[in-house]
């Protein structure tokens, strides 16, 4: 199972909100839901995240063996 539990350590790090996602980066809230619950999203939606924290995958996804 891949979950987004690093992504939001890594967005209170960096001082990025979901508010700022919406509103300065025009991320979609369904977008940001699907990750809260850990549903599956596009690579694209991933290298987008790594551009906006400046981070790597793995500070914002990890697979858990179920």
């Amino acid at each position: 199972m891949i979950t987004y539990d690093k992504l939001w350590e890594t967005m209170k790090e960096k001082g990025v909100s979901q508010y700022m996602l919406i509103k300065e980066y025009h991320i979609s809230p369904g977008q940001i839901t699907r990750l809260k619950r850990n549903e599956s999203v596009s690579t694209h939606t991933i290298e987008v995240f790594c551009k906006i924290l400046k981070c790597k995958v793995q500070d914002i996804m990890e697979y858990i063996d179920d």
